[in-house]
């Protein structure tokens, strides 16, 4: 029989493999929505180690695709598969360009919405005060996975005229201090801001980065859909808008709801949902872009409710995908 310290060892080792898996699975993604309300936390950023990045930061665009379930669970709740935009390597996003028409129909601009892309920013660096009493994370530079809410408060002062030095020099950078608060049920970062006096990296800090070295952004994004993905995502997002249940027969070598384990007996290149890492993140406001510019919800910018809230099996559609597409590029073709 083990022991009780035993027992505790491997508890304790179980709960460590849980955070390591909700935080990227190295354990290196800082959880900053786990906060408690009114606590704030101060983050140090780092240069990417890809020296043909201008910025510190590297941009991730995923769409979401809703299903009625999955296919052959009678009692499956609704899933939701992630896919990469294509926007992100500077290519058409098939996806999109149906999409993209859409808000100029105000019957449409819901539905839009639901199925225009989710922005979200991975940055690097070291977390100077940590509020999260349970965040045992062994990597010193960790992984940060930013909303737009908080990216344009980082970015607009970035344009401030006044600012001498990148807030990621070494000598003289500026730490970013991200506060919770909460604005309609929902966590909210609007009153985040740069530090107003620089600091140097301690003595600890470099020796980290010389010790861990930085992180290739670029490393995390997902893997860049082939022709055969795009028209697996396209197949996928007709049958979405059609109110259809997931089917992990046509899709599940390719792209699959997160925890959703590959069929057995399928090719090796597989492109998962649940492989990329996502957080939660949270937004107040909707971040204007070039046309269209979609007015998105808190829950659809990624925003982290204050409560769990249930999520209800999507109803199903009064009309087929494919009518939808048609009444769509009819009204396209008649401007």
């Amino acid at each position: 029989m083990a022991s009780l310290a035993e027992i505790r060892a491997r508890l304790a080792a179980a709960d460590n493999k849980q955070g390591n898996q909700s935080s990227g699975g190295d354990g290196a993604i800082y959880p900053h929505w786990n906060m408690n309300e009114g606590d704030s936390a101060v983050l140090r950023f780092l240069p990417d180690l890809d020296t043909t990045n201008t910025f510190f930061w590297i941009e991730r665009a995923m769409i979401k695709l809703p299903f009625n379930g999955i296919k052959g669970q009678m009692d499956s709740k609704s899933v939701q598969v992630q896919v990469p935009c294509v926007e992100m390597w500077g290519e058409t996003c098939p996806i999109l360009t149906e999409v993209r028409p859409w808000f100029k129909d105000k019957s449409l601009e819901d539905m839009g919405r639901k199925y225009w892309k989710k922005r979200s920013y991975v940055m690097q660096g070291f977390v100077r005060e940590n509020p999260i009493s349970d965040d045992k994370s062994d990597k010193a530079i960790r992984r940060f996975i930013i909303g737009p809410q908080i990216f344009q408060i980082i970015k607009s002062a970035l344009m401030d005229p006044e600012l001498e030095e990148l807030p990621t020099d070494y000598e003289r950078g500026l730490d970013f201090r991200i506060s919770k608060t909460s604005k309609g049920g929902y966590a909210d970062y609007s009153t985040s801001k740069w530090a107003r006096k620089e600091t140097a990296l301690t003595a600890e800090e470099a020796t980290s980065i010389e010790s861990q070295g930085l992180y290739n952004l670029g490393d995390f994004l997902p893997k860049k859909p082939t022709e055969e993905d795009l028209k697996v995502m396209k197949e996928m997002f007709e049958a979405s808008v059609d109110g259809q249940a997931y089917d992990a027969d046509r899709w599940g070598s390719y792209f699959r709801p997160a925890g959703m384990q590959k069929p057995e007996g399928t090719p090796a290149p597989v492109m998962a949902a649940a492989a990329v890492t996502t957080a939660p993140v949270a937004v107040s406001a909707p971040v204007t872009e070039t046309a269209p510019a979609p007015v998105a919800t808190p829950e659809e910018m990624g925003a982290t409710p204050t409560a769990p809230i249930a999520t209800p099996a999507a109803a199903p559609q009064t009309q087929k995908a494919e009518d939808i597409l048609a009444m769509i590029r009819s009204r396209q073709s008649a401007t």
